[in-house]
């Protein structure tokens, strides 16, 4: 396995959705992809086959996950997001239609007075993803 020297990782918890989630959530940036699978064997304590551990980058950024073998009475919460700096207003627009799908949008892809164009939604996972396009 490959060693990481990012000091800080976000790790998302899910109940049996993490390797759907990560195959999303690559296909939205460029150089991304799922850089190591742990799966729950017969009799461990997840479902078979389902992610024990999993690490992935999303364009170069180290993210973790695992699907959480215990059912919980919380999820993702919008009081922490992951904040997307966009180089183009297609990629904005794209980004955006695909995370709000089935999913909710907690503002417009719209101008503000802080952004040219910026939109917060959270996905069909629960994530939430602040996009703000940037002025080059």
């Amino acid at each position: 396995m490959k060693v990481f020297n990012q000091k800080i990782t976000t790790f998302f918890m899910f109940e049996g959705q993490a390797e759907e989630a990560m195959n999303f959530y690559i296909s939205l940036f460029d150089e991304s992809e799922i850089i190591n699978i742990q799966r729950y064997g017969a009799n461990e304590a997840g479902a078979e086959g389902s992610v024990m551990h999993a690490i992935f980058s999303l364009h170069g950024q180290i993210f973790m996950c695992i699907d959480s073998s215990i059912k919980h009475e919380f999820t993702f919460t919008p009081s922490i997001s992951l904040y997307v700096t966009c180089d183009t207003v297609e990629e904005i627009d794209r980004v955006f239609e695909q995370l709000s799908q089935d999913g909710s949008v907690l503002m417009p892809l719209a101008a503000y007075p802080f952004s040219e164009k910026f939109g917060w939604v959270a996905d069909k996972y629960g994530v939430t993803w602040q996009l703000n396009l940037t002025k080059n």
